[in-house]
């Protein structure tokens, strides 16, 4: 099982997306700055995961979402996130 997230840095109000089969260890190479693309933006929430069954289908999600402008990020962030009742 793989997983598409989007991560949100409140610092720098800057999205990244990313797909992984092993979410919390990736979360936690983000947040330890060693990921030269994200370290310069620490820390990072997790704003939404999505699971994929295998890796080519979660690279197919993950460019169609980095090919989203913020506008239509946010609007799919919103759909696919899990209401708080």
């Amino acid at each position: 099982m793989y997983q598409v997230y989007i991560l949100f840095s409140k610092q720098n109000n800057r999205y990244y997306i990313g797909q992984t089969a092993d979410l919390p260890a990736r979360l936690e190479r983000h947040n330890s700055g060693l990921v030269p693309s994200t370290r310069p933006y620490l820390p990072w929430d997790l704003l939404l995961n999505i699971p994929k069954p295998n890796r080519s289908e979660a690279v197919i999600l993950e460019r169609k979402l980095k090919n989203l402008n913020s506008e239509d990020l946010k609007k799919f962030i919103e759909k696919y996130t899990p209401s708080k009742a």
